[in-house]
């Protein structure tokens, strides 16, 4: 595995940019008079998203990641996993329709009603794109090329990102989306989404990606394998009670947890 040097990291550092800009951007939503009584909890969820997510890119991790594997697989965890779960709960496109000026917000809402979008939140494609991603970026030429090539390492981050909160938001996600499948159908996707991941991390324990030494390949594959498996327990979790809240009898006393 190679390094990128220092002068890779300073050109990630352009990150930073579009990063300041989205936490600026929901912290202005979040103290607009337009969202009075919006948590700010939920502020403080999207600024350690955005954190995850960039510290795959940019920082220590980020360079040591071209060198050690298991480091990448820290990496991975928090820019596919993480990051993107603390997105999701952060509910930022809720934030935005009530933040907006009405145009802007209605606009968004015909994205949200859009055919490419219904296609893209159908919990099978989310799972494909999500578990699909991970496999070709550990089992193809593609995780040679990451570590030779900055924009080819950028867009397997980026395409990590997206993927695992378009995922993410599909199963336990509370913003608004053309069409939310039941909590079987989701549960079941859940489930064999992350027995692919598992699986994929076992077979990484057995047999490194070319170049990988064997004792850094199990080490990456017991990261991939143990902090994957946390975030995929609070997915869990969170999916169980969301599922219980909906379908508890009518009268019932909430739970204190409810309201998050």
């Amino acid at each position: 595995m190679h390094s990128h040097g220092q002068g890779a990291f300073g050109a990630e550092l352009v990150f930073l940019i579009p990063a300041a800009a989205a936490v600026a951007a929901y912290w202005a939503g979040t103290i607009s008079s337009r969202s009075r009584g919006w948590p700010v909890h939920r502020a403080l969820l999207f600024t350690a998203g955005v954190g995850a997510v960039l510290a795959s890119v940019l920082g220590p991790l980020a360079v040591q990641s071209h060198e050690d594997f298991a480091v990448l697989g820290v990496t991975h965890v928090l820019a596919g996993m993480l990051g993107p779960l603390l997105l999701v709960l952060s509910r930022p496109v809720s934030l935005a329709l009530r933040a907006l000026d009405v145009v802007p917000a209605r606009r968004l809402a015909r994205v949200l009603r859009s055919r490419p979008l219904r296609i893209l939140t159908f919990p099978l494609t989310a799972a494909v794109l999500n578990v699909g991603g991970m496999v070709v970026m550990f089992r193809t030429g593609v995780f040679a090329a990451m570590q030779e090539s900055l924009p080819v390492h950028w867009l397997v981050t980026f395409h990590l990102a997206a993927a695992g909160y378009l995922y993410t938001a599909v199963l336990v996600g509370r913003d608004p989306m053309p069409h939310r499948a039941g909590f079987g159908f989701r549960a079941a996707v859940l489930i064999a989404a992350t027995a692919g991941h598992n699986i994929l991390a076992k077979t990484l324990y057995a047999q490194p990606p070319p170049g990988v030494p064997q004792a850094a390949g199990e080490t990456g594959a017991l990261v991939l394998y143990y902090g994957g498996g946390a975030v995929e327990l609070a997915v869990v979790v969170l999916l169980c009670r969301q599922w219980y809240v909906a379908t508890r009898p009518r009268g019932s006393v909430a739970s204190p947890l409810h309201h998050q």
